[in-house]
């Protein structure tokens, strides 16, 4: 017995609720069908349909059945569609969101190179620090940096995401450097305006929190990069992920402090909606992505 072809024509025939519109749908005779229907009850040794003359229903054995059948069929049509489109190409319009001060300083070579390896493949970015809907919004994947809160949507780790106290060598000769987060200058703090502390994170991070609580900050921005060039100038001190600063401590711009006060690090997720078939362009861009800035990523390679 052909057990794909009989389980096609018997949840043929419960959908349908008749044999003939099910050997309509199949192209097929309806002594065929009736056949499937007969060699698979005799092989299950249980009747699936209570007939009459004028249509069929399912016996309770029928309709157990019928969803262990509809669930073998449909993952049978997944496997051959998954592996359908591994041997397609990879094309269409791909619309990414993205933190604007992350793609500004490291997606450019990203997109460029992924260009390269599938040049059918359209890429439409739109950078925003928001938490954009991504299925609302219409986007295939968006690029987040934090602590993900549980959703319906697949988040994919890329990359750690480390979080350092920095202030230029000139600021640090002026005022000291301090050795604990209760030395820092609170009127000094150049604080990023999006970061919100949590009572249970670090040592750290609670002294921030008190700073921006009873203290004017010297300077409060949502742009990492503003705040990274006035720490630069001998403004004060931020906390501000690697992956602005980096470059800055390996030039000797700025110097990390309080190392061993580090928070834990955040992270830089791929989130996209829950399907169960992806679509091959998004498909190749995660896994393209997954591996690009390395383990750790590159913008921690500085010496201190």
């Amino acid at each position: 017995m052909d057990r794909i072809s009989a389980l096609t024509a018997f949840v043929a025939v419960a959908d349908e609720g008749g044999f003939k519109n099910a050997a309509d749908k199949l192209n097929l005779s309806n002594q065929l069908v009736s056949k499937y229907v007969s060699q698979l009850e005799e092989h299950l040794k249980v009747r699936l349909f209570n007939r009459t003359t004028r249509r069929v229903r399912l016996t309770e054995e029928g309709q157990q059945c019928y969803q262990f059948a509809q669930q073998i069929l449909e993952s049978l049509t997944d496997m051959e569609s998954q592996l359908g489109e591994m041997q397609s190409e990879a094309q269409g319009q791909l619309r990414i969101s993205a933190p604007v001060t992350f793609a500004t300083r490291h997606l450019a070579p990203l997109i460029g190179d992924f260009k390269k390896a599938h040049p059918a493949v359209g890429m439409e970015l739109q950078l925003n620090d928001r938490k954009v809907d991504v299925v609302e919004e219409g986007f295939d994947v968006a690029l987040r940096i934090g602590k993900l809160k549980s959703s319906s949507l697949i988040a994919r780790r890329l990359a750690p995401i480390r979080l350092v106290v920095c202030a230029s060598p000139d600021y640090l000769q002026r005022e000291g450097v301090p050795e604990t987060p209760e030395d820092l200058r609170l009127e000094h703090y150049l604080r990023y305006s999006y970061l919100e502390p949590s009572p249970a994170e670090s040592r750290l991070m609670l002294a921030l929190k008190r700073s921006s609580a009873i203290a004017a900050a010297s300077l409060a921005s949502n742009n990492g990069e503003i705040l990274m060039q006035a720490a630069i100038a001998g403004q004060g001190y931020v906390l501000q992920p690697t992956f602005i600063v980096g470059d800055a401590i390996k030039a000797g711009k700025l110097t990390a402090i309080l190392r061993e006060f580090e928070p834990e690090p955040l992270g830089l997720y791929a989130v996209y909606p829950h399907r169960k078939l992806l679509a091959t362009k998004l498909k190749v861009f995660i896994e393209f992505i997954s591996s690009y800035f390395g383990d750790p990523p590159y913008w921690d390679d500085f010496d201190e």
